[in-house]
Formats: structure tokens, C-alpha cells, sequence
């Protein structure tokens, strides 16, 4: 993981997707990256799409999605797989084809979720 400098709120070494234990737990700074990719359009329901059913082309998560642009499909999931939660994985074949799936982080990323998903649920 890359070390992201000095942090914005507190002050303290932030390294990108590590948490310094003894750092303040009130800062976020060092999920800024992940907080900007998972906030756009698609971007969380493309992690849940590829935790439930595994990996998937981009056919068919434009499908599922129904997205409007393939532009914003492409942008979402190239952030997504720079901030390391899914991978893009392509095949020699003919047609080529390039399957997409959650990478451990992004596993991880999903299962804290289910708990905000749940509670935005509630009646």
C-alpha cells in the first residue's frame, strides 16, 4: 500500500487502505480513494452484482444495470479496479473476452456493507 503522506484532518501519516491503530478513528482520510470510487453511479451495484453471481462480462452487467452510457460503465468499473475491488481479467480467445470479479478487498468491502444495506432497509 502506498504511503499518501501527511493526513488532512489529523495530521498523522495516512497509508492508502491502512488504518494506523493508533491513530484517531474519526479520521477517513485514509479511505478517500475507496469513499470517491464506491459513491458514483453503478459503482455499488456493481460490487453487489459481481458478490452474488461471481464474475461477469461487461455485457452483462451493462444489461443488468441498464446503463445509459458505456462511457460511465467503463469509467466505473476502471475506478474500481484502481482502487484494487475488482479486477478485470482478459482471455485469449476468439471473440475475445474479459470477464469482471470482486477481488479479495473488494469481498471484504462487500460484506461491510450487508450492515448499511440492512439498515437503509428498514421501515
Amino acid at each position: 500500500m502506498a504511503q499518501t503522506g501527511s493526513c488532512d484532518c489529523c495530521g498523522s501519516a495516512a497509508t492508502a487502505g491502512a488504518v494506523d491503530s493508533t491513530a484517531d478513528l474519526s479520521c477517513y482520510c485514509p479511505v478517500d480513494g475507496v469513499i470517491d470510487a464506491i459513491s458514483k453511479k453503478y459503482s455499488l451495484q456493481i460490487v453487489g452484482l459481481l458478490g452474488a453471481n461471481g464474475p461477469m462480462r461487461y455485457s452483462e452487467l451493462e444489461e443488468v444495470l441498464g446503463a445509459t452510457s458505456t462511457s460511465l460503465l467503463s469509467n466505473r468499473l476502471e475506478e474500481l479496479a484502481e482502487e484494487e475491488l475488482i479486477e478485470r481479467r482478459s482471455f485469449d480467445e476468439i471473440p475475445p473476452r474479459v470477464e469482471y470479479s470482486l477481488t479479495p478487498r473488494g469481498r471484504e468491502l462487500e460484506g461491510r456493507l450487508q450492515p448499511l444495506l440492512e439498515w437503509a432497509a428498514e421501515e
